[in-house]
């Protein structure tokens, strides 16, 4: 059930690589695109699902990372790929209920064709790409050390402090740890 989103070599997504545009339904009732949710110093693509235990257990840092970054400059959007006909909880209406029991402070949008799943080369949830302001992959990788398991005291916010670094001007350090989580379903 998990997996690390390793890149094949011939994948184009790589530092540099520019975010592929969308516009997505949000649980707002909103369609978003990239420029609508990025903030002046970046963005961070998160894609998430419902059901998965490895948000299930991040969900209440990836919120609290995304109000810190956004409090910096830096906005941020998660996407839904997964296929909800094998998967149910992770149907638009249980995404609306999830977004407003956890106020998510970051639009929650749906990729029903998967089409952007595909052109980010997204393999688990959750998984982060974070953007500079040109939106330029500067960071794909983590949330942090602790996967779905509590941070421990004084550990490492891996895509907090990379994205400080970005909005500051400074590069994302070249090491970064791969996402690890559920695949994303995909259709068949």
């Amino acid at each position: 059930m998990s997996q690390a989103a390793v890149k094949d070599q011939k994948s184009p997504v790589r530092p540099g690589w520019r975010a592929a545009d969308f516009r997505l339904k949000g649980t707002d009732g909103k369609n978003w695109s990239l420029a609508e949710a990025k903030g002046p110093k970046g963005l961070v693509v998160i894609f998430m699902c419902n059901h998965c235990p490895y948000v299930q257990g991040a969900l209440d840092r990836i919120i609290r990372d995304m109000k810190d970054l956004k409090a910096i400059g830096v906005g941020a959007i998660a996407i839904m790929s997964n296929d909800v006909k094998n998967y149910p909880d992770d149907s638009f209406e249980n995404m609306q209920k999830l977004a407003a029991a956890k106020a998510l402070p970051f639009p929650y949008v749906i990729d029903e064709t998967q089409d952007v799943a595909r052109a980010y080369d997204a393999q688990c949830t959750p998984e982060f790409y974070g953007f500079d302001a040109g939106l330029k992959l500067a960071y794909h990788g983590r949330l942090d050390a602790a996967g779905r398991n509590a941070l421990p005291p004084g550990g490492t916010r891996e895509l907090v402090e990379a994205m400080k670094a970005v909005a500051e001007g400074k590069s994302a350090p070249a090491e970064q740890q791969a996402s690890i989580g559920c695949s994303i379903k995909w259709k068949q």
